[in-house]
């Protein structure tokens, strides 16, 4: 998305805290290529999937929540039990809603979540711990519901048709038709673009569809890295990111950053940034990727505890 890749380039070449080093990107993108890495597959247990329009919504309704997993000061992270296993995050939000699906509780129904309850959106979750801005969840799924009511029929797969196949329109009718989803913040008096959630679910659907059917999009080699707390959290261990000394002390510490704040938009561009130079050196090497499927890698190694040797940065928002 070119006004999200021209904004976010704008922010590195002004940037005061955070800066990209050249030379251990290019040694990561080398160990790549000799590693022979694949992109991961977007299916896996704790995902519903079942090639239906059901899918489309279970994966919009699973987007419109993907934020903010790390808990408040002095609480419990909030954690699920699943098939014998304690998942948290990204993947316990996925495995709630797929239980709740397969249990016949209608969340992919836009009747439905136009009048969701705490109560009933609480019960779906469930769990242990605290799962923060449970309130903004609520509204942004009844506006959800409400959205699809009045433009597209109730239906998911409605809003994603008038897309028409491309990718960038769908990110950007998402972010135009549901605020929640407007990831828009302000650097030095100019707007700064991310749509981080409107992105990933384009390519969710075109992982989950594996390109085919409502996940078949002619411009999905477009879309960006999804700027959040991980990938930042992992090229900086990979050396590629470096953050000034006081910046350093905030993460490290884990002082919240406020949201939009000077050093939270620089986190966020030089990782969209630093992920696009990945992509341009494994293409000089030969070997061709989306920017969203390094995205993909980086966010699997993430989830392994050499990446979180360092604490991720911290920042109260619906936006990642």
């Amino acid at each position: 998305m070119w006004e999200v890749l021209d904004t976010a380039k704008s922010v590195v070449e002004e940037s005061q805290n955070v800066w990209i080093d050249i030379e251990a990107l290019i040694s990561f993108s080398q160990k790549l290529f000799e590693d022979g890495i694949g992109v991961p597959q977007w299916r896996c247990p704790y995902h519903f999937y079942d090639g239906t329009e059901d899918t489309v919504s279970y994966i919009l309704v699973l987007d419109s929540m993907n934020f903010c997993f790390w808990p408040p000061s002095g609480k419990d992270k909030w954690e699920i039990d699943y098939e014998s296993k304690r998942l948290s995050g990204y993947y316990g939000l996925a495995a709630s809603l797929k239980q709740a699906v397969e249990s016949g509780i209608p969340i992919t129904k836009a009747e439905y979540l136009a009048e969701l309850t705490l109560v009933k959106l609480e019960h779906i979750l469930g769990g242990k711990g605290e799962l923060q801005l449970m309130e903004d969840r609520l509204k942004i799924l009844r506006e959800l519901g409400c959205v699809l009511l009045e433009g597209y029929g109730g239906k998911a797969s409605s809003l994603v048709k008038s897309a028409e196949k491309s990718a960038l329109k769908l990110v950007r009718l998402i972010a135009e038709k549901l605020p929640s989803f407007r990831d828009v913040s302000e650097y030095q008096d100019r707007k700064i673009f991310f749509y981080k959630r409107a992105q990933i679910f384009a390519a969710d659907l075109y992982g989950a569809f594996n390109g085919k059917d409502w996940g078949s999009f002619a411009d999905i080699g477009e879309l960006t890295a999804f700027a959040d707390y991980k990938l930042p959290q992992v090229l900086r261990h990979l050396g590629i990111l470096c953050y000034s000394q006081p910046l350093a002390q905030k993460v490290d510490q884990k002082i919240q950053l406020e949201g939009g704040s000077p050093e939270e938009v620089e986190i966020r561009a030089n990782t969209i940034w630093a992920v696009e130079l990945i992509r341009k050196e494994l293409d000089r090497m030969g070997r061709k990727f989306k920017a969203f499927e390094i995205d993909w890698m980086l966010w699997n190694m993430g989830q392994d505890d050499e990446f979180r040797l360092k604490p991720y940065h911290r920042t109260v928002t619906i936006f990642y």
